[in-house]
C-alpha cells in the first residue's frame, strides 16, 4: 500500500514538472524601425553669369583722308607725286552685364593710294593690304620710338588697361596733348590715344546685345581696286583720277563653344577725288560715313530687287550667322558669290564671299 501511495506521488510530480517544461510561445517579430520619408534633393541655386561674360558687342571707328598728298614740290624744290591716304581706325569691343570693357581689339587699316605725274595709279591694285597689327614689326614704329616699342606693342597695352573699366572711366584718361600720361601706362603707350578712345566709346554707343558671349575678335579686309587714273571715258571726255579704299570690317563675339554669339558688317568706302592738276579735292577734314551709317543715303535700295538697303542686308546676313561655328559660316552655299541659302535669298542678294572672310578673321583673333 504504501508503495502504491509513493508511486502515485512520483507520478503526480513528473506530471507537474512536465507542465513546467512546456516552451513559451516564439516571441512575435520585432517590427522594423519606421522608413524615414525619403527627403528631395535641394534644387542647386542658379549660378550667375560667370564675371567678364559679354552681353553687349560693339563696333566703332575712326576715318580720316588727312594725310593725303597734292601733287607739287617738296621743300627742296624737288617733284612730289600725289597720293591718298586713308586711316580707318577701328574698334571690337565686348561689354559685361556692368557696362565694363570685358574684350577689346583695336587696329588701324592704314591704307596708301600713290600716283605717277600723270595721275595713273602706281599701287598694286592687286596686293594684299595689311593693317598696323598684321604689319607687326614691319609696321617700323619702333625706330622713332622713345620706349623701343612697336606700334602693335603699345596698342596692346592700352587695350590691356581698358580692361574692366566703363567707357566714362576710359575716357577719363588723364592725357597731355593727345598722349596719356596715366603713370601706369607711360612708359609703354606714347601714341597719341583720341582716335582709339572715340573708337572705343562709339562702339559703347552702338552696341548690340549678345548672348552667351565670352570672347571678342575683329575681321579686316582692304582693297584698293577701285581706284582709277586720270583719263578720257569711252565718249572721250577726261576723267580725274580718284583713289578709293574699300574697307570691310566685322566685329563678332563668340561663345564657349567657339559659336558666333553675335556679329556686325560694315565697310568703310572712303573716295579721295584729285583734280587735273592732282590736288584732292574733297574736304581733307572732312566726315567719312560707313556703310552702316549711310543706310538710306548709300543708295543701293535703287538697284535692289527685293527692295532693301546694303545695311539691312548686311544686318540680316549677321542675324544668320547668331549660332553658328566658323565652319558652318564657310560652308555657306554660294552662287557666283551669292548665298543660295533658302531662308537668306529673300533678304540678302549682295556678295557675300568678303563678309564671311571678315568673320573667319574675327574668330582667329578672338580673345
Amino acid at each position: 500500500m504504501k508503495k502504491i501511495i509513493s508511486l502515485l506521488l512520483v507520478l503526480m510530480l513528473s506530471i507537474g514538472l512536465l507542465a513546467g517544461c512546456t516552451p513559451a510561445a516564439p516571441a512575435a517579430p520585432e517590427a522594423p524601425a519606421e522608413t524615414p520619408a525619403e527627403t528631395p534633393a535641394e534644387t542647386p541655386a542658379e549660378e550667375p553669369a560667370a564675371e567678364g561674360t559679354i552681353v553687349k558687342l560693339g563696333l566703332g571707328h575712326v576715318i580720316s583722308s588727312a594725310k593725303s598728298k597734292d601733287m607739287g614740290t617738296d621743300a627742296n624744290g624737288s617733284a612730289v607725286n600725289a597720293g591718298a591716304q586713308a586711316d580707318v581706325t577701328i574698334a571690337s569691343v565686348g561689354f559685361d552685364a556692368d557696362g565694363k570693357v570685358a574684350s577689346v581689339y583695336i587696329d588701324v587699316a592704314q591704307t596708301k593710294v600713290a600716283f605717277d605725274e600723270n595721275m595713273v595709279v602706281t599701287s598694286d591694285k592687286t596686293a594684299e593690304v595689311k593693317s598696323k597689327k598684321d604689319l607687326g614689326a614691319d609696321y617700323g614704329m619702333v625706330k622713332a620710338s622713345g620706349i623701343g616699342k612697336e606700334w602693335f606693342e603699345q596698342i596692346a597695352a592700352l587695350e590691356d588697361w581698358m580692361v574692366g573699366k566703363t567707357v566714362e572711366e576710359i575716357k577719363g584718361m588723364k592725357m597731355a596733348e593727345g598722349k596719356t600720361t596715366e603713370e601706369d601706362l607711360v612708359s609703354s603707350v606714347t601714341i597719341s590715344v583720341g582716335d582709339y578712345i572715340a573708337a572705343v566709346e562709339q562702339a559703347w554707343n552702338e552696341a548690340i546685345e549678345v548672348t552667351g558671349g565670352e570672347t571678342v575678335g575683329l575681321g579686316i579686309k582692304t582693297s584698293i581696286a577701285k581706284s582709277k587714273d586720270a583719263g578720257t571715258d569711252a565718249n572721250g571726255n577726261a576723267v580725274t583720277a580718284t583713289a578709293q579704299v574699300d574697307t570691310i570690317i566685322s566685329a563678332a563675339a563668340f561663345d564657349a563653344e567657339g559659336k558666333v554669339a553675335g556679329a556686325i558688317i560694315d565697310t568703310a568706302q572712303v573716295k579721295i577725288p584729285f583734280d587735273a592738276e592732282g590736288k584732292v579735292t574733297a574736304d581733307k577734314a572732312g566726315e567719312f560715313k560707313t556703310k552702316n551709317e549711310l543706310k538710306e543715303e548709300y543708295g543701293m535700295i535703287k538697284a535692289s530687287g527685293i527692295g532693301k538697303e546694303w545695311y539691312e542686308q548686311a544686318r540680316a546676313l549677321a542675324d544668320w550667322m547668331a549660332g553658328k561655328s566658323i565652319d558652318e559660316i564657310k560652308g555657306m552655299e554660294l552662287t557666283e558669290g551669292k548665298t543660295a541659302v533658302e531662308d537668306l535669298v529673300s533678304s540678302v542678294t549682295v556678295g557675300v564671299e568678303d563678309y564671311l572672310l571678315v568673320v573667319e578673321e574675327a574668330a582667329t583673333t578672338a580673345k
